[in-house]
């Protein structure tokens, strides 16, 4: 066990990512990952494609997602909370889902409008190619925006355009954090804080969510220093929080963006994950091998 590795956090073109679940599958077989986590954002649309290729090529998924929030009348970064284990086909979750994916499309084509009104104009029928079967999200207008020359690399696009404050933002629909835990929570998943490099997360921030119900922090992240690492680790442990991890994967091939497994988290992680869902499922027989 000791040798098994796992990539907590990939999100495939179901959301924002450019490859499919089968795909991020194969992926992990090639760099060696044992447990993959799908966490699309605000869609499950590709955890059973994805645990059905992991079962054919002897990888582990993990049925995740992520969901987006900020405190409300609150100008701080927004904060993303992954849930793992969730009980995905959940009617009501489902439903709920569906809200957030209606409203990423009204933002979509606000965002169109303002790239035209600064004399940018995209090829709206590349655009939809580009995000095939996912919503359309701020990333597919950054590699479009490379595809047209506008910016050289997506980053560019996130800089000048598209980013927080930048011309052509438009503010997505956002739970706030405990609203996003409680979702999670109801339908049987462990809540995680995603990246908390990004999100202005400090112990006082972290505490505030635990009593909303946070289970965990995303530890090992891209955006994370050593040094943040080891004050995330130690604030994990203080509060006797899971410890989690992952790529971040996307699926593009540019520089800034990451490989699947690039970033890799021992699998005592992944049995941990599995002994809290056990208990969560303590009325029934646990569901998730921890050996």
């Amino acid at each position: 066990m000791d040798s098994l590795f796992a990539d907590l956090h990939i999100h495939t073109k179901h959301s924002d990512g450019f490859l499919s679940p089968e795909e991020c599958v194969k992926k992990a077989r090639m760099a060696g990952i044992a447990t993959i986590s799908i966490t699309d954002h605000d869609t499950t649309g590709g955890i059973q494609s994805a645990i059905k290729e992991g079962a054919k090529r002897g990888i582990e998924v993990i049925p995740g997602i992520e969901l987006s929030a900020q405190a409300k009348n609150s100008n701080e970064k927004e904060i993303h909370i992954l849930g793992y284990y969730i009980n995905w086909e959940d009617k009501h979750f489902q439903e709920k889902l569906k809200l957030f994916r209606q409203a990423r499309e009204k933002r979509a084509c606000l965002i169109l409008e303002k790239l035209k009104k600064i004399g940018i104009i995209l090829d709206e029928k590349r655009l939809f190619e580009t995000a095939g079967i996912g919503f359309i999200g701020r990333l597919h207008f950054a590699k479009l925006m490379v595809e047209q020359h506008v910016v050289e690399y997506t980053q560019d696009a996130f800089n000048k355009y598209l980013g927080d404050g930048k011309p052509a933002y438009v503010p997505k629909l956002r739970l706030s954090p405990e609203e996003a835990i409680k979702m999670i929570l109801k339908v049987g998943g462990i809540p995680v804080v995603a990246h908390p490099n990004f999100g202005n997360i400090n112990r006082r921030s972290i505490k505030s969510l635990v009593k909303a119900g946070l289970k965990g922090i995303e530890v090992f992240h891209p955006s994370s220093s050593a040094e943040k690492i080891g004050t995330f680790k130690k604030l994990a442990s203080d509060l006797g929080l899971l410890i989690t991890g992952g790529s971040d994967f996307h699926g593009l091939e540019e520089k800034n963006f990451v490989k699947l497994g690039s970033i890799k988290i021992p699998y005592s992680s992944v049995v941990e994950l599995k002994k809290y869902k056990n208990e969560l499922d303590s009325n029934r027989t646990g569901i998730f091998a921890v050996s």
